[in-house]
């Protein structure tokens, strides 16, 4: 069977499914026309219903709960691995105008709960973000993915760790994105995908050499080092199944109970 699958170019993704992908592992029957898209264009696509199996920002759940079902495994959540609200060095005066990665991300969902006198954001693609900051079109911007590990590079300070102030709220870990299964698919195909999907993770995990060149042809950053670091912190045991935890983190996170 042939499923649109959607899913972001970043490490983190490429990592957990290139098993699948790449036919490493048992796919049970299953096969995937797969779609590489920009976080925020990833939960444009499924509020438009538009694939089988996507990434999505756990902040869109909400909208999207009667199209998918969030899966068990694949999610990206975990503590320390927050978005980081930067500006410029030495910059002076109150952050008023800043850039996020999309209106419907989690990114986007923390700045308004934690710092509401932020009236102003913009979304914009997450790679552009940093660049965008240091040139001066915004007060700051909120980054995600590989920018987070490279900021000090355009002359960049932190402002405020998201997920910092998210675990010391909730004393939870914080819920980035998931993966969510179109609820038109029979359950046991639905039930296929993710027993797969947690096989790819775990290859993934057991030889993490093997989707170096498959991750370093998508990658934003190229640096080994950035690739092995967002890896590191994005994928875990979590990733592998949500558990009692996890569950709790997005209910928290949905709910807005900051």
């Amino acid at each position: 069977m042939l499923l649109k699958l959607h899913i972001s170019p970043c490490p983190n993704d490429t990592f957990m499914f290139d098993a699948m992908i790449n036919h490493r592992i048992d796919c049970e029957g299953l096969e995937f026309d797969v779609e590489y898209h920009d976080i925020e264009e990833l939960n444009d696509g499924v509020l438009r219903g538009v694939a089988d199996v996507s990434k999505i920002s756990c902040a869109v759940l909400p909208a999207i709960a009667e199209k998918y079902r969030l899966l068990d495994a694949g999610a990206a959540l975990g503590r320390g691995n927050g978005p980081l609200l930067v500006k410029r060095k030495e910059e002076q005066g109150a952050i008023n105008k800043i850039a996020v990665p999309g209106l419907h991300t989690t990114a986007n969902l923390l700045i308004e709960r934690l710092f509401p006198e932020i009236a102003e954001r913009t979304p914009m693609l997450f790679s552009r973000i940093a660049e965008a900051v240091e040139q001066g079109e915004f007060d700051g911007g909120v980054l995600i993915h590989e920018g987070r590990f490279v900021y000090h590079r355009r002359g960049l300070e932190l402002v405020a760790d998201l997920g910092e102030e998210w675990e010391r709220r909730t004393a939870l870990p914080l819920p980035l994105g998931g993966i969510v299964a179109r609820r038109g698919l029979a359950g046991e195909i639905v039930e296929r995908v993710e027993r797969v999907l947690r096989r790819s993770i775990e290859y993934a995990f057991a030889h993490p050499m093997a989707s170096r060149e498959y991750v370093k042809s998508h990658a934003q950053e190229l640096e080994d080092e950035v690739i092995k670091s967002h890896i590191a912190l994005f994928v875990n045991d979590f990733s592998l199944s949500l558990g009692g935890e996890g569950r709790e983190a997005i209910e928290r996170l949905t709910a807005l109970k900051l």
